[in-house]
């Protein structure tokens, strides 16, 4: 199941195992339980710590549990956990194993306090790459907690479950049997939500912090390159965002980063905090910035209130809150939002294997996640708005070839229709006749761009009428003291490459204008 370059990776790996574990399958006589049991063999053959028993009696098969030989201490799979699965696989053979998880000391001690007997089911994809941090977060806490149970499923190996359950996204997290949420959630997201209370403790811990001379709001690349500059200036500096690599996370092949030929978003994600925590930068995560908050002197320290109430204060401030997806905004989109209307073609489109399908829009996102799905699902509409497709012309001859596929020019979405449950069609305008049309279909693939998460700060900052922040050439914004990067502002072209670029460029403008402040300012400020 291994080849050799895994084998070698994995047995190293293996060797910082601090306790022995078991492999414990459960199987049946078909070929997937084959497949199972020679990757578990192949996995045992690497180590004296690890063994495989084939005794198992979990209800799904096939399935196996990692357990810490000797105590309650444990994780499942049922999957055969490879493709983007492989490193949740490895980790938690390491945290079931004993190897020490990296995560705060305070965090861990937040899990360890948890009530137990809580269990619970993650439906995935091996093709998802926004599933392993759920994945692996809800594992790491179950090692942690062992009243605390999880496991993983592959949707593709129980199909009669995932349409008794109505999963239509992943990752879908089932807590008792009942759903808990969808998405892409860490640990501290999900510790939040079982943690009754924690928000009010955090928001106090925050707002009695004192004021830093650079923070940075927004945890992409431009946000970790603002906040590593300015860490490397030996001044104070934090972080504070939702999650550590912000839309990086949900990019799937990035082949542009120079000087890397190829990478995926959740491995440079991984790779900017890695190297945020490198340096003395304060990250504070699971926070989401609600509101710009100038000083009311001059001297006073800009302000930045999160939504849990807290108050973060700074010298000056580094602004990169990113960018999401577009909304079609039209009636059932919401309704229908992980019932079928979906975001994310690599994460859900085997979700609707031999199912038909639509996807909205004709630029290089649109025409790839056409081509992309055309593998998989019986059949791909393509709505455009425009009369021409926008995608390059490659992606365009490439989307010539399929089949299974048609496009529609001039077509406006005008609704999503559903049964209450889940999609059952999509409802369209004929531009050039305002004919109105109905597709019967099972999902919706929604590809039409990004918006700016740029709202909050329309009534302190100076916004372009496409509601970016407005930045000069040094990133300086409208508020002095307040720099801006990324996606979010106007500068053109949004690539992680130019937002890395423009990131650092903040910081650094940012340090020129702290450098520049009357000392009896900055007394003024290290005094609030």
């Amino acid at each position: 199941m291994l080849d050799a370059d895994m084998q070698t990776q994995l047995k190293t790996y293996l060797e910082l195992l601090r306790e022995p574990i078991e492999l414990v399958a459960s199987v049946d006589d078909t070929a997937r339980s084959a497949e199972l049991l020679a990757l578990l063999d192949d996995i045992a053959a690497l180590s004296p710590k690890v063994s495989v028993r084939r005794d198992g009696d979990a209800a799904r098969r096939p399935s196996f549990r990692i357990a810490r030989v000797g105590s309650d201490v444990g994780v499942a799979f049922a999957a055969i956990p490879l493709g983007h699965e492989f490193t949740s696989l490895v980790l938690a053979l390491l945290q079931v194993g004993g190897h020490p998880p990296k995560i705060d000391a305070a965090l861990i001690e937040r899990i360890r306090a948890l009530p137990g007997g809580q269990r619970f089911e993650t439906f995935m994809s091996l093709s998802c790459h926004s599933c392993p941090e759920t994945v692996q977060a809800l594992n790491l806490i179950s090692v942690l907690n062992p009243g605390i149970e999880h496991v993983a499923i592959d949707g593709a190996l129980f199909p009669d479950e995932v349409e008794a359950r109505q999963v239509m996204a992943v990752p879908s997290v089932f807590l008792d049997g009942a759903p808990f949420d969808q998405g892409r959630m860490g640990v501290e997201q999900i510790v939040a939500r079982l943690d009754v209370g924690s928000a009010q403790r955090d928001a106090q811990r925050l707002q009695a912090l004192p004021p830093f001379d650079v923070l940075v709001v927004g945890g992409g690349p431009a946000g970790a390159a603002a906040a590593i500059y300015a860490a490397r200036k030996g001044i104070r500096t934090a972080l504070v965002a939702e999650r550590v690599g912000g839309q990086v996370l949900d990019t799937v092949a990035i082949e542009n980063f120079i000087s890397v030929p190829y990478t995926e978003g959740p491995q440079l994600a991984a790779a900017l905090e890695q190297h945020l925590r490198g340096y003395e930068v304060e990250l504070i995560g699971g926070q989401r910035a609600a509101r710009l908050l100038p000083g009311a002197q001059s001297d006073a320290p800009i302000g930045v209130e999160l939504a849990s109430g807290a108050t973060l204060r700074a010298r000056s401030v580094v602004l990169a809150p990113g960018a999401r997806w577009r909304n079609m905004n039209v009636p059932g989109e919401q309704e229908y939002r992980n019932r079928g209307v979906t975001y994310c073609p690599h994460c859900d489109g085997p979700l609707f294997k031999g199912k038909r399908v639509a996807v909205i829009g004709g630029g290089n996102s649109g025409v790839e996640a056409a081509i992309d799905l055309a593998g998989i699902v019986a059949e791909v509409t393509l709505l455009e708005f425009d009369n021409q497709l926008r995608a390059d012309a490659v992606l365009q001859r490439k989307l010539a070839t399929l089949a299974n596929v048609r496009v529609l020019l001039g077509a406006q979405t005008t609704e999503v229709l559903g049964d209450g449950a889940k999609v059952t069609g999509l409802a369209y305008t004929e531009r050039a006749s305002a004919r109105q049309q109905r597709i019967e279909l099972d999902g919706v693939f929604v590809q039409i761009g990004l918006l700016p998460n740029a709202e909050w700060l329309k009534d302190t900052l100076q916004l372009s009428p496409r509601g970016e922040i407005e930045v000069d050439a040094h990133g300086r914004t409208s508020l002095a003291g307040v720099f801006a990067a990324g996606d979010a502002t106007t500068t053109p072209f949004k690539q992680i490459v130019i937002a890395m670029g423009e990131g650092a460029k903040a910081a650094l403008s940012a340090f020129d204008y702290l450098i520049r402040l009357p000392v009896e300012s900055a007394e003024a400020v290290e005094a609030a």
